[in-house]
C-alpha cells in the first residue's frame, strides 16, 4: 500500500537536522568502537601475543575491519552525508568536518569489497609475523612471496578505488592527501640536489665531528628507564601512555587516553634508544593533544602520515639533535649512566649525535643522509607497483641503490631489505611521508621563530612547553578536521615549501663541518 501524500523520491526531504545529527552520532559511535578494538588488538598483539596467536588475531581484526567497512559504506550513510552537506548553516563547522572526513574515508573503501579488504588484513597480519622471523633469520626468501602478494593485492584495490589513477599514486594519496608522484618527484629532486653534494663536502671536510664519546656498552634495563625519562622530558602524558618492547619501533593505540609506544634498545648504541623514543614521543604528543571534543569521532588522530611524521621528526631532530637541547638531554643521560657519560660535555654530545656518516639502518641514520634512505624506498616501491621489479629482485636492487646513494655494501638482508616492518604491514606509499614530514617540520620551526619564539632558549631550558603549546594550537588541536596544506598555510602564513628543509640542512651541516 502506498502513501499518496509521500514526496516523490526525487524531491529532497524536509530538513531534520536533529535526526541527522543523531544518526551521525550513532554512526560515529559504531566506527569508534570498531576502531578502538582494531587499533588495540593490532597495536598490542604483535608486542604481547605468543607466536601461535597470529592467525587468530588476524581473523579477529579482519572481521572487525569488515564490519567497520560495511557500516561506513552502507547506502544510508551516503544519503546522510548529502543531507548534512546540503544544510551547512544548520550543522556547524565540526559536523561539516566530520561529514567531509567520513566521506573521504568512505570513498576510499566503498568500491573495494569488504571481503577483499578483510582478506588483505589477514594477509598483512600473517606477513608481519613472517617478516619478524625472516629478519631474525636473515631469510628474505621466506618473506618474498608475501611481498608479491601484498603488492598485487594493493594494486588490485587501488584499481577498484580509482581506475583512472596510477595504483601507486592512489596509495601515496592515502598516506598524504593530495600527493602523487607528480608531487614527490620534484620534491625528492630538490632534496637530492641539496643532500648529495652537501654530504660529499662533509665527507671531504677535515672538520669531522667526533662520535666516540658515546661509544660503549649501556645496560639494557637502565636504557628502558631512560626511555621513561625521555618521555617526561618531551612532555608526554604518562597517564595516557603504555610503553612496550618490539623489534621495530612504532606508535599505536586506540584513543586520546591510550597511546602505545613500542620500541627496542641496543646495548652498544644508546643514541638509537634516545632518538627512537623522541621520535615516537612526537607521534604520541600529536595523538594526545587533539581537541578532546574529537575523541570518539572520525576527527580524532593525526590528519595524515606526512603531518604525523612532521611531529616525530621535529622532536627527534629539530629539537632532539639541536645544540641548544644537548644540555637538558645530556643531563637525563648522565643520571642513568653517570660513570660512562659523566665527563661528556653538551657540545661533545651535539657533535656525536650529528655525525653525517652513511649507515645501513634507516632508523639510525643521521639527519643528513636520512632522506636518501627514503628516496631508495620510494624508487623501489615504484618499481614493484609498475611490475618492473618483483620481490625476488629487491635484495639486489637494494644493494645497488645503497651503493649508488650511500656508498655502502649491504652485507645481508637483515641489514638490508628486511630491516623495516612497513612492507609487511601493507604500508607501501608510506615511506615518502618521512621525508615530507621532515620538510614540514623545518618550515614549522621557521614559523615559530618568525612569530617571536626564542627557539634555542626554549630548548636549552629543557622545558618544551612553549613549543608544545605552539604545535597544539596550530597543528595538534585540529586532528583530522584540517588537511596538511590548510594547517601549513595557517601556521606558516604561506604554502609548504621544501626550501626551508634544504636551507635548514645546508646551514646546520655547513656549520658542523666547517664548510663555507
Amino acid at each position: 500500500m502506498t502513501n499518496a501524500n509521500a514526496a516523490p523520491a526525487s524531491e529532497p526531504a524536509i530538513p531534520n537536522p536533529r535526526a541527522d545529527i543523531a544518526q551521525l552520532d550513532a554512526l560515529e559511535r559504531t566506527l569508534y568502537c570498531h576502531r578502538y578494538a582494531i587499533d588495540e588488538i593490532a597495536s598490542l598483539g604483535p608486542v604481547i601475543d605468543p607466536a601461535k596467536a597470529t592467525a587468530e588475531r588476524g581473523e579477529a581484526v579482519a572481521l572487525l575491519e569488515q564490519e567497520r567497512v560495511e557500516a561506513l559504506c552502507a547506502p544510508e550513510v551516503g544519503l546522510l552525508l548529502d543531507r548534512i552537506e546540503q544544510n551547512p548553516e544548520l550543522m556547524g563547522q565540526t559536523r561539516l568536518a566530520q561529514a567531509r572526513v567520513i566521506r573521504r574515508d568512505r570513498a576510499s573503501l566503498i568500491d573495494v569489497p569488504a571481503e577483499e579488504q578483510a582478506a588483505f588484513t589477514r594477509l598483512t597480519t600473517e606477513a608481519n609475523d613472517v617478516w619478524r622471523r625472516a629478519k631474525a633469520a636473515n631469510d628474505w626468501a621466506s618473506f618474498e612471496p608475501y611481498l608479491d602478494r601484498i603488492v598485487e593485492a594493493m594494486r588490485h584495490m587501488a584499481q577498484a578505488k580509482n581506475a583512472e589513477k596510477d595504483p601507486y599514486d592512489v596509495w601515496l594519496d592515502e598516506f598524504e592527501h593530495g600527493t602523487s608522484r607528480a608531487f614527490y618527484d620534484p620534491f625528492f629532486a630538490q632534496v637530492k640536489d641539496c643532500v648529495v653534494p652537501l654530504l660529499a663536502d662533509c665527507m671531504a671536510s677535515r672538520h669531522k665531528p667526533d662520535h666516540k664519546v658515546m661509544d660503549g656498552k649501556f645496560d639494557v634495563e637502565r636504557q628502558w628507564a631512560l626511555a621513561g625519562d625521555l618521555m617526561r622530558l618531551e612532555g608526554v602524558d604518562e597517564d595516557a601512555l603504555w610503553l612496550g618492547r618490539t623489534e621495530h619501533p612504532f606508535t599505536g593505540g586506540p584513543g586520546v587516553g591510550f597511546v602505545l609506544i613500542a620500541s627496542h634498545v641496543y646495548e652498544d648504541n644508546v643514541l638509537s634508544n634516545v632518538f627512537s623514543m623522541l621520535h615516537e614521543g612526537g607521534h604520541t604528543l600529536y595523538e594526545q593533544n587533539v581537541d578532546p571534543a574529537y575523541a570518539m569521532t572520525s576527527l580524532k588522530g593525526g590528519t595524515s602520515m606526512g603531518m604525523h611524521e612532521a611531529q616525530s621528526r621535529f622532536f627527534e631532530n629539530i629539537v632532539g639533535r639541536s645544540e641548544a637541547f644537548a644540555g637538558p638531554l645530556l643531563e637525563v643521560l648522565q643520571r642513568r649512566f653517570p660513570g660512562q657519560l659523566g665527563r661528556v660535555t653538551p657540545h661533545q654530545l651535539y657533535l656525536a649525535e650529528n655525525c653525517a656518516a652513511p649507515c645501513l639502518i634507516r632508523c639510525d641514520a643521521d639527519e643528513l643522509t636520512y632522506p636518501l634512505h627514503i628516496l631508495i624506498r620510494y624508487e623501489l616501491e615504484q618499481m614493484l607497483f609498475s611490475g618492473e621489479a618483483k620481490a625476488a629482485d629487491i635484495p639486489a636492487l637494494w644493494a645497488a641503490k645503497h651503493k649508488e646513494y650511500l656508498g655502502l655494501d649491504v652485507p645481508d638482508d637483515a641489514h638490508g631489505a628486511l630491516q623495516d616492518t612497513h612492507w609487511s604491514d601493507g604500508s607501501l606509499g608510506y615511506f615518502p611521508t618521512y621525508a615530507l614530514g621532515s620538510a614540514f617540520g623545518a618550515q614549522l620551526k621557521a614559523a615559530m621563530v618568525a612569530g617571536g619564539m626564542d627557539f634555542d632558549a626554549v630548548c636549552a631550558s629543557g622545558d618544551l612547553a612553549p613549543i608544545r603549546e605552539w604545535l597544539r594550537t596550530n597543528i595538534w588541536h585540529w586532528g583530522r578536521a584540517k588537511d596538511s596544506d590548510e594547517l601549513m598555510l595557517a601556521a606558516c602564513g604561506e604554502p609548504f615549501s621544501p626550501a626551508y628543509y634544504t636551507d635548514y640542512l645546508t646551514q646546520k651541516f655547513s656549520s658542523l663541518y666547517g664548510l663555507q
